[in-house]
């Protein structure tokens, strides 16, 4: 009789780990209950009349409140395994006119946009002031107000009472304010949008993206347009005479450095808004998108990151063609 040979003992193998859990900005969630509470302060000073213009006003800013709670559940990137640290708040923001390839790939790992988000809306606002303060509300109001009655669908009395508003909203400081903050939620809603277009052309193009990295690749490679363009209009708008400015397309920028100089904006309007948008500045702009979405997206390609810029490049331009084309009296 043979010994039976023993089986050697073999422990299972342990289970796979866990995927690590993204966070979420909660921090978002605190920021969005406030600023809904203050929103409907706001909205209840104006239903009692205390508050002109503040109905508008809080029900934009309490909007605003849910926005922000409603992304404190968005996931952010999960942990990487490299280790990389984030950058300081300093180099990101210098880091993004001299090495903007680095800055994009450290916001893959660490996506932040709060600071870039403030300069831009700052700049905005700072020069906005100095237009009107430049120009004057009344001469705005009134050259406004001359191309509304030249359009034909806009009935006279909407045009008086327009006037009367925009003089308000221009030269009451607190409906400045007010103003102001609607500005704010306007910009920001306008990125988020942007940032989701975006998201969502990356996928279709096979890449990969969380919402985080692509809302703060929209706002870094918007940056340094927005400095350029803003600071160079502020020294324009000094230096030349408030004449010879125009009252509605000054507002945006005064920075001449596209082909709109070949057209007249009187006689054709469309291809003026079409050659404007072939400018130093608006490559600058373009090829920085190109450059964030290749660096901050996961799997994108430099052909797929160009391809999603330059399709939403020619999106945006057609918008403008059709709003020139609709509002030709505007452009003049």
């Amino acid at each position: 009789m043979s010994d039976a040979t023993p089986h050697e003992f073999h422990a299972p193998p342990p289970p796979p780990a866990p995927a690590p859990v993204a966070p979420r900005p909660t921090k978002l969630r605190i920021a969005g209950i406030v600023v809904f509470v203050i929103g409907l302060l706001i909205l209840i000073g104006g239903i009692i009349k205390l508050l002109p213009g503040g109905i508008l006003t809080g029900a934009v800013v309490a909007f605003f409140g849910l926005c922000l709670f409603g992304l404190g559940f968005v996931p952010l990137p999960a942990p990487a395994a490299d280790g990389l640290a984030p950058m300081s708040t300093i180099g990101t923001l210098t880091g993004i006119f001299f090495e903007p390839t680095q800055v994009f790939r450290n916001l893959r790992r660490h996506p932040r946009w709060l600071a870039a988000f403030v300069i831009i809306v700052v700049l905005n606002l700072g020069y906005a002031t100095a237009f009107t303060h430049r120009l004057t509300p009344e001469r705005i109001v009134d050259y406004l107000t001359e191309k509304m009655g030249q359009t034909p669908f806009i009935p006279p009395e909407a045009v008086e009472r327009a006037k009367v508003t925009q003089l308000e909203q221009l030269q009451d400081p607190l409906q400045r304010l007010q103003t102001a903050l609607k500005s704010t939620v306007g910009w920001f809603v306008l990125y988020g949008i942007t940032a989701a277009l975006y998201l969502l052309g990356v996928l279709v193009f096979g890449g990969r993206m969380n919402y985080w990295q692509s809302f703060s690749m929209v706002l870094y490679s918007a940056l340094p347009w927005v400095v350029a363009q803003k600071i160079i209009s502020l020294i324009i708008l000094y230096v030349k005479s408030p004449d010879d400015i125009h009252p509605l397309r000054g507002q945006e920028t005064l920075v001449q450095d596209n082909l709109g100089f070949l057209f007249s904006p009187a006689d054709h309007p469309v291809l003026f808004v079409t050659a404007t948008g072939f400018g130093i500045l608006s490559f600058y702009w373009l090829w920085l998108r190109a450059t964030g979405l290749h660096n901050t997206g996961e799997r994108v390609t430099k052909t797929a990151a160009w391809s999603v810029a330059i399709l939403f490049w020619v999106l945006l331009l057609l918008l403008g063609i059709i709003l020139a084309a609709i509002f030709p009296a505007f452009i003049s």
